[in-house]
């Protein structure tokens, strides 16, 4: 066996996959990966009376009370009507509340009720559980790999271009 075969061999003797494979399977993982997490955290949601997405709207509020629904909507990554329809059913959920702004009453801003308030914890339980699931068996270094790496592929892909077509050459797991 060449010397270049033998350095791609895994340290269990398997070959790794040829790098074009890898690159090409990656868009369709992160994307399950991403489905499965919602689907679950979804289910845990439900139990506390809550629809997918509307965590985000009240987890956004517990941080900062009182945004307008185009504040929310961007902080979200949602459109405006998309998030003006959240908000409405929430609304009718109980769990929020448009007011009028204090100081400029053309602007309408949200609040969590005291309904909302009490559904934080539920809330957090369930992003709890459900991260516990997808990463379970994961030692605390692949844990933080995998964050890092995440991170680094929201912020290429918000970036206005392609820096790299190619990888690093550094092929090391």
């Amino acid at each position: 066996m060449g010397k270049k075969k033998e350095e791609k061999k895994k340290k269990d003797g398997k070959e790794k996959p040829p790098l074009e494979s890898v690159m090409a399977d990656i868009p369709q993982a992160i994307t399950q990966a991403a489905r499965s997490m919602r689907t679950v955290l979804s289910r845990n949601l439900l139990d506390a009376g809550l629809y997918a997405g509307q965590d985000g709207v009240m987890l956004a509020l517990a941080a900062e009370d009182g945004l307008t629904p185009g504040g929310l909507a961007q902080r979200l990554g949602v459109k405006a009507p998309t998030m003006t329809r959240t908000i409405g059913r929430m609304e009718a959920q109980g769990f929020l509340i448009r007011r009028a702004d204090g100081t400029d009453q053309r602007l309408t801003k949200v609040y969590l009720t005291e309904t909302g308030r009490e559904r934080l914890e539920r809330i957090s339980q369930s992003v709890e559980t459900c991260t516990a699931q997808a990463l379970a068996g994961f030692s605390g270094k692949e844990m933080r790999s995998l964050l890092k790496l995440l991170k680094a592929v929201d912020e290429n892909l918000k970036s206005d271009g392609v820096s790299a077509l190619h990888p690093a050459d550094d092929d090391e797991e």
